[in-house]
């Protein structure tokens, strides 16, 4: 497994240095701009080169540790030599199979269903370990630590330890016998999900769903993960014919402690010192919450389709799916005519958050605000058409066509894989640096500008044209006319031969 990544990386060079054969001795160049065929430019947005050949087919780029190839859409691979991170990433026909490497821990899947892993994190205490799944059938483990080792051929025998939420399951013949432990609660499972007893801490229980079942849980002391001292509370839960009659007495003796009771769908109630809730013909009846400890009293007909609430804690009104107004102390959320408008705002010191959307993904607005440093980071995306990305340093990202970015929104794999392939129009502009790029039809046409220089390429570069102090120089069907010298009267250079996109402005 650790031999295959490197056998990609050369086969990535192999496929890329084809491609970029037309190149010739351009290749290195970071003036080179063939068009469609060839371009090689500086990278906008940080420091380093991009190279592409054959439109959005080939690329090659590197930074000043991390470097990133492909052969789009079929591979692509991502590499970080920075001793602090040693990170790869890699896929091929992105999501059927992917690599990823972080350190000393790795993982290999296809398509989620057969998949290795291993490795051990800087904290991990008990050394490597290795996964291997072949899913929903085998499940494997070993660590340098035997008692962390596993398998199990499902659903006939084994055990398996960390997965699918529980810290150890065991099975023979399932759904015959199934044992599961959580923490310290272990259930023995008859006939999964008919029949089972459970036991832990201070805790004892039994089902026979859908008849019955009762389970107890004593308040105790216990320590916690800082060592100090803690009471633990207890609960008590009861079906009968579920989920007709339903009853649980949580928190005994902690410092809420509330029960819960329903007859459904005629009643249900919970009571407790800081909330009460009266729920008659659920779901569709009237709900009555009187919410003590968040100051507010509310009243859903039927709940939570429509709902009125008032209080220092909450004010909400709410008539599905035409109209909600609603906020908390600390939230925001409001809709007309749903899907149609929708937002949802988040102020928590120091961060605040708004998203407006519009349909669903058709379009969204995110701005995330750091309220300190007033630094803000901001997502436009108008699926399929474009994305539009802010980052807090400033930094801004323009992209045409974007049939899964708006869906996908922060999914490195899809950037690296599909973008390419589908971004008609791009610009980039570095806040820190003022440089700026505009490229169409995958550097068909390619404008860049910077505080020291401006550069155009047109028609597969067969007309180029680059303007620094010193002077300008143009060249036609890739020949040289001379160079121009730059005077009192000549225009600045870092003058736009045309202005950036709105997005940019």
């Amino acid at each position: 497994m650790r031999k295959f990544p490197q056998i990609s990386v050369w086969l990535a060079r192999l496929w890329l240095m084809t491609g970029l054969a037309a190149g010739s001795g351009a290749v290195h160049a970071a003036d080179a701009a063939y068009g469609f065929l060839f371009d090689a430019h500086k990278l906008t947005l940080s420091s380093g080169l991009r190279q592409e050949a054959l439109g959005p087919l080939f690329s090659f780029q590197t930074e000043e540790t991390r470097e990133e190839w492909g052969l789009h859409p079929l591979f692509s691979l991502s590499r970080d030599r920075d001793p602090d991170l040693e990170a790869l990433e890699w896929d091929f026909l992105y999501p059927l199979m992917s690599h990823d490497r972080f350190g000393r821990e790795y993982r290999w899947h296809f398509f989620q269903l057969l998949s290795f892993s291993g490795g051990a994190n800087l904290d991990d205490q008990a050394g490597e370990r290795r996964r291997f799944s072949l899913f929903p059938f085998v499940f494997y483990g070993r660590s340098q630590n035997p008692a962390d080792n596993y398998t199990a051929f499902f659903p006939f025998y084994g055990h398996t330890k960390k997965r699918f939420l529980r810290d150890e399951i065991r099975v023979v013949m399932a759904p015959f016998y199934v044992q599961t432990r959580k923490r310290d609660v272990v259930t023995d499972n008859y006939l999964y999900p008919f029949f089972h007893l459970r036991r832990g801490d201070h805790l004892r229980g039994w089902q026979l769903w859908p008849f019955y079942g009762h389970e107890t849980r004593e308040a105790f002391a216990r320590t916690d993960s800082f060592g100090d001292a803690e009471t633990a509370p207890g609960h008590e839960k009861r079906f009968i014919l579920w989920p007709f009659f339903l009853e649980e007495t949580a928190d005994i003796g902690g410092a809420n402690p509330r029960h819960t009771w329903a007859l459904l769908p005629f009643y249900s109630a919970q009571r407790s010192a800081a909330r009460d809730s009266t729920s008659y013909l659920w779901p569709l009846g009237l709900t009555l919450t009187d919410d003590r400890a968040k100051k507010y009293r509310e009243i859903g007909a039927p709940w939570p389709l429509v709902v009125f609430a008032r209080g220092e804690g909450k004010t909400c009104h709410r008539v599905f799916p035409l109209f909600s107004f609603a906020h908390t102390p600390t939230h925001r959320s409001e809709f007309l005519l749903w899907p149609l408008y929708k937002r949802n705002s988040l102020s928590l010191a120091p961060l605040e958050r708004d998203r407006l959307r519009i349909l669903f993904f058709l379009y969204s607005d995110t701005v995330e605000r750091n309220t300190e440093t007033r630094e803000a980071r901001r997502l436009i995306s108008l699926w399929p058409l474009f994305t539009h990305r802010e980052e807090l340093n400033g930094n801004r990202r323009f992209q045409l066509l974007a049939p899964l970015e708006p869906l996908l929104p922060n999914n490195k794999s899809v950037q690296r894989n599909y973008s390419p392939l589908w971004s008609l129009w791009r610009a980039e502009k570095n806040a820190a640096t003022g440089e700026t790029s505009q490229s169409l039809l995958w550097n068909l046409y390619r404008h860049e500008t910077g505080p020291t220089h401006r550069q155009t390429s047109l028609l597969f570069g067969l007309w180029q044209n680059r303007s620094t102090p010193e002077g300008s120089r143009t060249r036609l069907f890739f020949i040289p006319l001379g160079k121009s010298r730059s005077g009192p009267g000549a225009a600045p250079c870092e003058k736009r031969l045309m202005d950036s996109p709105p997005a940019l402005r």
